[in-house]
């Protein structure tokens, strides 16, 4: 099953479990939105329908973030006029948990639970193994090498007169 909404002036097609990036949006209530705007929906196999009753697409929160820099140039030419600007675009990346149609709802599967990292630390030294421990010779100075000596200008010519 799928669904095609709009959010953010564009259209996007979204079925349970997907990602999509779709413009600035605020946080929602507990991280949830809610897509009011749905434009289509597959009921099954083959079978597309604009929806007559309530329908609706609700979403969890992934992240915040801004896209890829877009350099906007302007140029026009034998006027010696060029301009040059960088614009990043505002996303929320959204996961799309469940989609509601006349009586039926769809939901994604629940992702399992990221568990905490957990910080590797180095094995205890003993006393002992550092008291054995050869120190590390010291690094030998190089030789300083003589450079060649500079090229002598050649004697300026005398002018006849």
């Amino acid at each position: 099953m799928y669904a095609v909404i709009r959010a953010g002036g564009k259209q996007y097609r979204v079925a349970p479990g997907d990602v999509i990036r779709v413009e600035r949006q605020g946080n929602g209530a507990h991280g949830k939105i809610e897509f009011a705007d749905v434009l289509a929906v597959s009921a099954g196999e083959g079978q597309i329908g604009k929806p007559q009753s309530e329908a609706r697409v609700v979403g969890q929160v992934v992240e915040h973030g801004r896209g890829n820099k877009i350099l906007v140039f302007h140029y026009k030419r034998k006027k010696q006029y060029k301009k040059l600007r960088g614009h990043r675009q505002n996303f929320t990346a959204v996961r799309i948990t469940e989609i509601a149609f006349d009586g039926q709802k769809f939901t994604a599967p629940e992702l399992p639970a990221k568990q905490p990292r957990v910080k590797k630390t180095a094995p205890p030294v003993h006393e002992a193994a550092k008291i054995e421990a050869k120190p590390h010779a010291p690094a030998k100075k190089k030789s300083a090498a003589k450079k060649p000596a500079a090229k002598k200008a050649a004697p300026k010519k005398k002018k006849k007169s």
